[in-house]
């Protein structure tokens, strides 16, 4: 009977320190010049001010997570305020994904030997460029959208702080291309400057052949503002 109780603990400490290995560090950098307010779900959000970082610990089996820099904020002591770009309903700490335009992370974590996989994003719009790129010398590669679009908008999209994605822009089947027209989804001139200045990125809905990468699971990784 003791001999079995030592075997169950022995078992719960190799799942615990599995679980453990698999966990992963997401670093958020602040490599712009100007203050970002980055949020994450899960995670909250932040101010990074320039060269300032943000680490998030993950568990092993997080899915669905993302994280989104939001620019032009102001906030009072409470955490109530607004943002230009990727506002979380108004708060410092998100409870809900940001608003338009914004460049996306998206994130799902491996467990128990499986892969992670991970994206960038301009289907909702461009505001900072961005890197996710594995650390520690992972056998993977990482993604990048280093050119500031947002410079170079198409007059059509330009908004306050950021590039707006044309299904926020103009709306309907043609642009937005989601439900049950994702089947039947071709890239329009707009997806395609996108494409053009990001093509590590999603940039509509079907783009799913070059955009995700993977890694090992338990890889950390930095998301980099303005690599």
């Amino acid at each position: 009977m003791a001999s079995s109780r030592v075997l169950q603990q022995i078992a719960l400490v190799l799942l615990v320190a599995a679980a453990a290995t698999d966990a992963a560090t997401i670093t958020v950098v602040n490599k712009c010049s100007y203050t970002v307010w980055p949020g994450a779900l899960p995670g909250g959000g932040v101010r990074l001010d320039p060269g300032q970082t943000w680490p998030l610990t993950m568990p092993a089996g997080t899915a669905g997570a993302r994280v989104w820099p939001r620019t032009g904020c102001t906030f009072d002591g409470s955490g109530s305020g607004r943002c230009i770009t990727g506002d979380c309903a108004g708060r410092l700490a998100c409870a809900v994904s940001g608003e338009q335009p914004t460049t996306l992370a998206e994130y799902t974590l491996g467990q128990g030997g499986a892969r992670d996989f991970f994206d960038l994003s301009v289907i909702d719009g461009f505001n900072v460029p961005m890197s996710f790129q594995p650390v520690g010398g992972a056998a993977c590669r990482g993604a990048s959208c280093a050119v500031d679009i947002t410079k170079q908008c198409l007059p059509e999209l330009q908004v306050a702080g950021g590039c707006a994605s044309a299904c926020g822009k103009f709306g309907g089947d043609t642009y937005c291309c989601r439900g049950q027209f994702t089947d039947n989804c071709p890239p329009t001139k707009y997806s395609q400057f996108f494409k053009g200045k990001c093509p590590d990125a999603y940039s509509y809905a079907k783009d799913d052949q070059t955009s995700t990468f993977t890694c090992p699971a338990g890889t950390n990784y930095q998301i980099v503002l303005c690599p």
